[in-house]
């Protein structure tokens, strides 16, 4: 199965302009609930304009939210009610990760834009005995079913920035104006190289051109202590 034509490619990227709708806000509902109802420190990497950050806020006791963009993240800063416990940071990550230990750690569409396995290891290190990892993002479409997930996207991406814009044209919102950058990695390269670092983690592909994975740190086992 061959790949959308790039006048199609375009014909989509000329809609999506006039009817701009966030892929990645359409999981963050997805996301809450993979993670407790409530739980101390979260870690979102690549936290953008800071909309999953805000939502983790209402379960976290404290979250860190960190990206390489001064100028998204000062933003996110606006966007962000002071009551909310949420620390914006400027940061290259992974190898400029905050220390410490995390409840929670959330990456959306961040970590193609990252050395993948040696992200996983960073987050893998940071989080907390019985912690969570979510991740969302984004693969290169190789196979058919990768493409045929691809074809069904464009006519529900169109469906629903049509409805979600009430058919009106409209301006690109505050999360959509970070930087962006094609998926290198194939998904089943994803799947081998996270089962290396992430034992029993759970992926999945998605609509909208992304993939799930979501791994559970283990606790120690009690015998041994």
């Amino acid at each position: 199965m061959r790949m959308m034509s790039p006048r199609v490619l375009r014909a989509l990227e000329r809609f999506n302009a006039a009817y701009p709708w966030d892929h990645n806000a359409h999981y963050h509902r997805w996301i809450l609930r993979q993670l407790p109802a409530r739980f101390g420190g979260a870690l979102d990497v690549g936290s953008g304009s800071g909309d999953l950050a805000r939502l983790l806020a209402g379960r976290a006791a404290a979250v860190t939210a960190v990206d390489a963009d001064p100028v998204i993240t000062a933003r996110a800063q606006e966007l962000t009610p002071a009551a909310l416990p949420v620390t914006f940071t400027v940061a290259e990550v992974p190898d400029g990760l905050p220390d410490g230990s995390y409840d929670v750690i959330t990456c959306v569409a961040t970590i193609h834009h990252l050395p993948f396995t040696q992200a996983l290891v960073r987050f893998r290190r940071h989080l907390a005995p019985g912690g969570t990892l979510v991740v969302l993002g984004l693969f290169r479409a190789l196979t058919p079913v990768d493409h045929l997930l691809g074809a069904l996207a464009v006519a529900a991406n169109a469906a629903i920035g049509w409805m979600k814009n009430k058919g009106r044209p409209a301006p690109r919102p505050a999360s959509m104006t970070a930087r962006t950058r094609p998926a290198g990695m194939t998904y089943h390269e994803i799947v081998r190289e996270a089962g290396d670092v992430l034992p029993g983690v759970r992926l999945r592909r998605r609509l909208f051109w992304r993939y799930s994975l979501v791994w559970q740190q283990p606790r120690p086992d009690r015998a041994s202590l």
